[in-house]
């Protein structure tokens, strides 16, 4: 993933911006699908690349540390997604969230641990231009929760996530990246019969390193649930520590959430049988 040097018979070494015109065009090469260059949000993981070409895949491995009032959580998920065919992709995905008290605090008052949910998610992109730099996707997730693990099994399954989302990403230039991911999500318990409903609008932006896929930027993630608004601010960053290897890292800042104070956040990413140019 580092930058893309090569000599200049002229002047020894390209310029920045010519090292980032043969990342994109080799990026957007001829006989393939259009596929646009864009930076997308490492929180809100979308499924697969925008404009996703057949045969690509990708794992990723992520944790999390939220510090709350009463208790620190520790959040962990495993994911893989692949894409069959040229723009549709798909993803299976298993996060895990475990809890320690803090100080002072009965283990019994705050939440056990557990697996979340067994989340699988598709998404196509509909609209792919070259021209205009821009990409749009629509994209449905269903997750089907689990109780804890103090209670497991009893029941198995506690209800169902219904969760479609459309998603616009635009280049503006070479370098600077904005990305809009939005849709509502319905909650069903199967215990309590009861429907939750909520909205998230998850807008970001990055800059990009010219030459290569590493980035810096920020995500805001948004939720209105029950007349009530949350937000947090997610400064955050992704490097390429090897050819089809990379990571990024994104702190949580919380504003007007009542329980939930500063997180961190890692994602670790491999594409395997996959080489960057």
């Amino acid at each position: 993933m580092g930058s893309l040097f090569a000599q200049n018979e002229t002047h020894g070494i390209l310029t920045k911006e010519q090292q980032d015109s043969i990342y994109i065009n080799k990026y957007n090469e001829k006989n393939l699908p259009p596929k646009v260059v864009h930076a997308e949000p490492l929180y809100i993981d979308l499924i697969r690349d925008l404009g996703a070409r057949a045969g690509e895949k990708e794992w990723n491995v992520g944790m999390e540390i939220k510090d709350n009032l009463k208790y620190d959580k520790y959040e962990a998920l495993i994911e893989y997604e692949w894409a069959p065919i040229n723009r549709l992709g798909f993803e299976v995905e298993l996060p895990f969230s475990f809890y320690s008290p803090q100080d002072g605090v009965d283990r019994d008052s705050i939440p056990s641990d557990r697996l979340e949910s067994l989340k699988l998610a598709t998404q196509w992109s509909f609209f792919v231009s070259e021209k205009l730099n821009m990409s749009m996707a629509l994209g449905y997730i269903n997750e089907i929760t689990f109780s804890d693990f103090k209670n497991f099994g009893n029941p198995l399954i506690q209800g169902n996530i219904f969760n479609p989302f459309y998603v616009i990403a635009k280049r503006w230039g070479r370098n600077w990246h904005s990305l809009i991911y939005t849709g509502p999500s319905f909650e069903y318990g199967y215990q309590s019969k009861d429907w939750d409903i909520s909205y998230e609008i998850n807008p970001s932006f990055h800059y990009m390193i010219p030459g290569t896929s590493n980035f810096i930027g920020m995500e805001f993630n948004q939720t209105v649930a029950n007349g009530d608004f949350d937000m947090t601010i997610r400064p955050q960053m992704r490097v390429g520590i090897a050819d089809n290897l990379l990571v990024g890292i994104v702190a949580g800042i919380p504003v007007g959430r009542e329980n939930e104070r500063l997180s961190a956040f890692c994602r670790l990413i491999w594409e395997p049988g996959h080489k960057h140019r």
